[in-house]
């Protein structure tokens, strides 16, 4: 059994709508609704796939089976792919980057409904299974009718969600009908919730999470500056320019990855936030709780020691071209989120006195020769005893600057 295109059904809809009783007709109104407006306001995704389901399911369709697949533009997978089954419910799976996932999709019944544009119904005891690999899977779990329909985004992101039924005579003209009428408005809010996720997922990556929650919040203006009362961590690496320059740029690329890898975990484990990359340096942040403003720079200071032990484990296992240093700064103080720039071209940044200061400590890591470096208003939020190094001068303060190592 087949039917047309999806965009052939446009001028079908009234006669679909004429196809259904009074009650049907008014709940899958009532369904078409429902999507539009709360699912597309809820936060939880499976909750919206789960939602979506129960209610074409008290609309007659025997569903046992979904499954969707939706682009995702994330550093660490390439999509998001919900399972459902009325007997274990939404499992979620994140569908990696490569060209293993890029081969499966190609032989899956997604990719072949999104270069047709048409959907796909298959009786299964008809179905021969080399067709496509899911085919003797469905088969196995007692499957009868599989239907794949394509949802491609006005941006030109293929996904695709599928249906299956253990039902003999799978579904009908009544249950295809009413998905036909539903899927439109289920493909809306799945676009408009992709792409609310695509914008705070990239703002996030580039900017941190604070300053992204700040920017969508609507801080966009030029001049606006947040003060936030944190521990400032600020890292780099040492004699980077010279090791650098004796590598290809996809060397020295993959030399700052396997880095940061040892420094941000760490910063992240202890609930710090990453707020800016600065070519082979760091600034990070952890935030003052209330009072407790100790547990924010023993958080840094953890954060610290535990990234100097990654580095040199990585050092051992040789995994940088040559042995790296680093030399951390940690402080207490604002640090400051300001809009900066000019026309339509800002950047969201980290601005002020406190930041700078920790910046200027770090430079006297190498010339005092310690890894790591504290300063009086930093270890004052200290539980320990740390042990001074006496005043020293740096750049752009008047005043020697007490400095203190663990």
């Amino acid at each position: 059994m087949t039917l047309p295109p999806a965009t052939a059904f446009s001028d079908d809809l009234l006669t679909m709508a004429k196809s259904l009783d009074k009650e049907s007709l008014s709940r899958v109104v009532a369904l078409r609704d429902w999507l539009v407006t709360i699912a597309a306001r809820m936060e939880d995704a499976n909750e919206v796939l789960t939602g979506f389901l129960n209610r074409l399911i008290d609309l007659g369709l025997p569903i046992d089976r979904a499954v969707s697949a939706i682009e995702a533009l994330h550093t660490e997978y390439a999509g998001i792919g919900r399972f459902w089954t009325r007997e274990e419910g939404t499992v979620v799976r994140y569908l990696p980057h490569g060209d293993r996932r890029e081969d499966i999709y190609q032989a899956s019944p997604f990719a072949y409904v999104n270069r047709t544009g048409e959907w796909l119904i298959l009786d299964l005891d008809e179905t021969p299974d080399d067709l496509f690999p899911v085919i003797p899977e469905l088969k196995e779990a007692g499957y009868r009718q599989y239907v794949t329909v394509p949802i491609q985004f006005t941006n030109g992101a293929e996904n695709a969600i599928s249906f299956a039924t253990r039902t003999p005579g799978g579904f009908g003209q009544r249950e295809l009908a009413i998905l036909r009428m539903v899927m439109p408005s289920f493909a809306l809010v799945t676009e408009l919730r992709a792409t609310s996720n695509r914008l705070d997922e990239v703002l996030r990556v580039y900017v941190g999470d604070g300053p992204h929650k700040a920017i969508l919040s609507g801080a966009i203006q030029r001049g606006q500056v947040t003060r936030i009362r944190s521990a400032i961590l600020f890292a780099d690496m040492r004699d980077y320019t010279h090791i650098s320059s004796t590598l290809s740029p996809e060397s020295a690329v993959e030399l700052l990855n396997t880095y940061f890898d040892c420094l941000v975990p760490p910063i992240e484990d202890e609930g710090g936030e990453v707020l800016k990359y600065l070519g082979d340096g760091v600034l990070a942040i952890v935030r003052d709780k209330g009072d407790d403003t100790g547990g924010a720079a023993q958080s840094a200071l953890t954060a610290a020691t535990n990234a100097l032990r990654r580095i040199e484990a990585a050092n051992s296992e040789g995994r940088f071209p040559v042995p790296i240093s680093v030399g951390f700064a940690l402080h207490h103080g604002d640090a400051a989120y300001g809009n900066v720039g000019s026309g339509q071209r800002l950047d969201f940044t980290v601005i002020g006195r406190d930041v700078n200061l920790a910046s200027r400590i770090a430079e006297l890591n190498k010339r005092l020769g310690e890894p790591l470096l504290m300063s009086k208003p930093f270890v004052e939020h200290l539980w320990g005893n740390p042990s001074p190094l006496g005043a020293h001068a740096v750049e752009g303060f008047a005043e020697a600057i007490e400095v203190y190592r663990p």
